[in-house]
């Protein structure tokens, strides 16, 4: 190029910028006409803007390592996983088609992972040795009633021989005595022995309790004149004598109903360094939406999630050892609806929000409270404003953790309710008698919000839709940032992807926040195209990091800290560092992130040394990878330093 075609494009380039900033003073249609985009792009793009609301951007996959990224979990090499399994879609699932990729924010490479099985909609949670476990999944897709060609629904298969347990195999026929019609078992079922009873003063045998197993059946043949209307008992056809008589089911009513998805009890654990899945021994029940929340001795307790079934784990919640590798039941009975917000408090209990991603009775197990899971007692927490609309809420616990002060955000009525609340609630657990207070409100009612931590204390809350799986094109492209300090929302840049059901947040090492995922119903606004999965990944760079200030250093420093004890790092910045965070990475999908959690460390500085210490409590810090940051006093954060506590 020449110097006066030079000049010409930078007069060009002039003359444009000028008539974009004409147009914004005249605040009139001609902007709106002409320029809206040029100028809202221009906007944006200030440092100004970016200091004071962030900005985001997308990241777009190559076609062939792009999926519908249902969970996603940040390991500690820095990269992140993300899990599709089916990724909801039939179609993958009949094909045997799942998914995982693993993605390095750094490097910006993506990398296929071969996995096991059906990993939709399972439970997660990071364990003390860096591993992800990985528990549950899709057995079976449900089925809309308009779809249902067999009926079909529960057996309940009894043995009141006390002696010995029975196998009955898949494709075991049951006929109804009274309505004279045969259903077929889809799963082979163990059916446990009968329990001798007496009396325990005199020793008297006062009879049997029948074991039972559960199992699946559908009718022979398609069509409405197959279906049940009432209770019948049924008689298993192919057994003789003895087992004849002491076996046979009892069914409820057996229709054309919509029949629910079904879920695995198949468990793994997810090695970040080898990246690959190790099976580990399965859970003692099946469960498609189940929670896994981490106790303080590093076990991890497995709660609700629909059965093999299709029906609510009714209450049997277990927990996984990693030094055996094996699930043991607990010892009471506790119910709750499928992906509870469970978080382990201080006080060694477990603190229930209210929030939930669905499945499950709309009078059963979703008052928030406090559950002491050995002596199963369950406190209520009361004062929880728009009660009802507790389901797709999010849950974080604000940072500092030592604090033990949780928000709830948002969420919608049971089911497919079209109901949504702006409210956020928050509670002391700290308290004398702990009680829910209004938080400041969102603009809109807002189902599926995601809430990420920041390391300056505050929390970003972003995206979410006003309908049901964003339904009647209501995805809120809005994002706020929660001052803790202050209890206050401001609003910060939008984001540029509408993020709904299926969608989740992170966390990354460098102070950056990525998005993932999206299902929405519907494609339009009418509700009449069916939606399309959000495969798009989506980086929020928040104000912190636009700062006039760059972002302090921190290096070297021990990978590993035991509870109670220090670690020295090197910083040239040490004498301007005012606070120190260790965070512990998430593991998030369906608005539930329990891992999430922001620990303040005491420290001391000395020329370019900065020592920090971890507190003594294992309840506060959980054993297992964290990300440690550094904070300036104008907020802005190091890039963290991975460090273990074992």
């Amino acid at each position: 190029m020449n110097d006066r075609a030079g000049r010409r494009r930078a007069r060009r380039m002039a003359i444009g910028t000028a008539v974009v900033l004409a147009l914004a003073g005249m605040n009139g249609p001609w902007l709106y006409r002409f320029g809206s985009e040029k100028y809202h792009q221009y906007k944006i793009d200030k440092q100004e803007y970016r200091a004071e609301n962030g900005r985001w951007e997308i990241v777009d996959f190559p076609e062939k390592y792009r999926q519908n990224t249902i969970h996603a979990a940040l390991l500690h090499t820095g990269k992140v996983l993300l899990v599709a399994g089916s990724g909801n879609d039939q179609d993958n699932f009949d094909a045997k088609q799942y998914d995982t990729r693993i993605w390095d924010p750094v490097k910006g490479t993506v990398k296929k992972v071969p996995t096991p099985t059906d990993l939709f909609c399972t439970g997660h949670t990071q364990l003390a040795n860096g591993n992800l476990l990985i528990a549950g999944g899709t057995k079976r897709y449900e089925k809309l009633k308009g779809d249902v060609t067999k009926a079909g629904g529960l057996m309940v298969v009894h043995n009141e021989n006390p002696d010995e347990p029975i196998t009955l195999p898949a494709g075991t026929r049951f006929t109804g005595k009274e309505n004279g019609k045969t259903f077929v078992s889809k799963d082979p079922v163990l059916v446990p022995r009968a329990k001798k009873n007496f009396d325990k003063e005199t020793g008297e045998f006062l009879g049997n309790t029948p074991g039972y197993g559960r199992t699946y059946v559908e009718a022979q043949k398609e069509g409405a004149k197959h279906q049940t209307g009432t209770q019948d008992n049924y008689t298993v056809q192919g057994l003789s004598g003895e087992d004849a008589r002491n076996t046979y089911g009892i069914a409820e009513k057996l229709a054309l109903d919509k029949k629910d998805f079904q879920g695995i009890d198949d468990a793994f654990e997810f090695d970040p360094v080898a990246e690959k899945y190790i099976k580990v021994d399965p859970m003692k029940e099946a469960r498609w939406y189940p929670t896994l929340t981490t106790l303080s001795d590093g076990r991890i307790l497995s709660v609700s999630g629909l059965d093999d079934i299709g029906q609510l784990v009714p209450g049997k919640n277990e927990i996984y050892d990693p030094e055996t590798k094996k699930w043991t039941y607990t010892d009471k009975v506790r119910q709750f609806p499928t992906y509870p917000a469970l978080f382990l408090m201080q006080n060694d209990k477990i603190f229930y929000s209210g929030a939930n991603a669905g499945y499950g009775p709309d009078d059963v197990g979703r008052d928030p409270g406090i559950w002491d899971v050995e002596t199963n007692k369950f406190t209520k927490v009361p004062g929880m404003s728009d009660a009802d609309m507790l389901e797709t809420a999010n849950t974080v616990l604000l940072p500092p953790a030592q604090d033990e002060k949780y928000m709830v955000i948002g969420g919608g009525g049971v089911g497919e309710s079209p109901k949504a609340s702006e409210k956020t609630r928050i509670v002391d657990l700290k308290a004398d008698s702990p009680r829910f207070e209004d938080g400041p409100s969102m603009d809109k009612g807002t189902r599926y919000p995601q809430a990420s931590i920041l390391p300056d204390d505050n929390v970003l809350i972003s995206g979410g839709s006003e309908d049901y799986r964003g339904r009647g094109d209501s995805d809120i492209l809005e994002a706020r940032i929660y001052d803790t300090a202050k209890n206050e929302l401001r609003r910060v840049a939008d984001p540029l992807v509408g993020r709904n059901y299926h969608a989740g947040s992170i966390l990354l090492p460098d102070g950056r926040l990525m998005f993932f995922g999206s299902d929405p119903l519907y494609g339009d606004k009418a509700n009449t195209k069916p939606g399309e999965f959000e495969q798009r990944i989506e980086i929020y760079t928040p104000p912190y990091l636009y700062g006039e200030n760059p972002q302090p250093e921190l290096a070297g420093g021990p990978q590993t800290i035991e509870h109670g004890e220090s670690g020295t790092f090197t910083s040239k910045d040490a004498a301007s560092v005012k606070k120190v965070r260790l965070i512990r990475p998430s593991a998030s999908t369906h608005v539930t992130d329990i891992d999430q959690r922001s620990v303040a460390l005491d420290f001391e500085t000395d020329g370019d040394k900065l020592t920090v210490t971890v507190p003594e409590s294992r309840n506060v810090v959980q054993a297992g990878w964290y990300m440690l940051f550094a904070v300036t006093a104008d907020g802005t954060p190091s890039k963290a330093q991975w460090v273990q506590v074992p």
